[in-house]
C-alpha cells in the first residue's frame, strides 16, 4: 500500500488525528462503546500514528498496532515506545493476518481500502483472531471516499453480513458510523461488576 507510505511521508499526521475536533470526538465516542474497562490484549490493523492507539493501550494489558506504512509505524512507535506491553508492526492486510487471540479488535477506517476479496479474507480471519468472549468495534467515515472501494456503511454491512457476532450497540451520525459486536455469553456491563 504505496498510497499510505506516500500520505504519512508527506504528513506527520495525515488525517489530523491529533489536532481536529472531529477525530478527538470520533475516538472518544469509540473508547465510550466498549463495553468493558480493561482488556487483556487489544488489536488495531490500520493504527497509522497512534492516537486511538495510545487511549486502547491504557485499556488493555497487552496492544498490538498494525499498520501498512513504515513511516506510521515509527511514528506510532516513537508516540508509545515507552510502554513495554505495546507492540506496534508494520503489517499488509490481507497479505499477513493475525494468529494471535484477541479480546478486542479495532477496525477502524480501513475497511474501504480493501477489495471485495481482500475485506472477506480480513473479516473471516479477525474473526477467527477474535476470542469467543471478545469485542470487535468499527468505525468508518460514511461519504464516497474518492480512494476508497465502498462507502463506511457498506462496510459495516459486509461485516454484519460475515462477523457472526451479536450486535450489541451503535451509533450512527451524518459523517461516521460505530458499531460494536460482541463473542458469546459477553452480558450485561453492570452485571458482571462486583458491587
Amino acid at each position: 500500500m504505496a498510497h499510505f507510505e506516500r500520505l504519512h511521508v508527506d504528513s506527520a499526521d495525515p488525517w489530523g488525528c491529533d489536532t481536529r475536533w472531529y477525530e478527538a470526538r470520533k475516538r472518544a465516542l469509540t473508547l465510550a462503546l466498549l463495553p468493558r474497562e480493561r482488556y487483556h490484549h487489544g488489536f488495531e490493523p490500520g493504527c497509522s500514528v497512534g492516537a486511538l492507539s495510545a487511549e486502547l493501550a491504557q485499556r488493555c494489558d497487552i496492544f498490538t498496532g498494525w499498520d501498512a506504512s513504515a513511516s506510521a509505524v515509527a511514528s506510532a512507535r516513537k508516540r508509545l515506545g515507552h510502554l513495554d506491553h505495546v507492540r506496534f508492526e508494520r503489517r499488509e492486510l490481507p497479505t499477513t493476518l493475525p494468529v494471535a487471540a484477541f479480546d478486542l479488535i479495532v477496525f477502524s477506517e480501513i475497511g474501504y481500502y480493501l477489495d471485495e476479496a481482500a475485506l472477506a479474507t480480513t473479516v473471516q480471519a479477525l474473526r477467527c483472531a477474535l476470542r469467543p468472549t471478545g469485542d470487535f468495534i468499527a468505525c468508518h467515515w460514511r461519504p464516497p471516499l474518492a480512494d476508497g472501494y465502498r462507502s463506511g456503511d457498506a462496510v459495516h454491512q459486509r461485516l454484519h453480513e460475515h462477523l457472526g457476532l451479536a450486535a450489541r450497540s451503535s451509533l450512527v451520525e451524518p459523517d461516521f458510523r460505530i458499531e460494536l459486536w460482541s463473542g458469546e455469553a459477553s452480558g450485561s456491563v453492570p452485571a458482571g461488576e462486583s458491587r
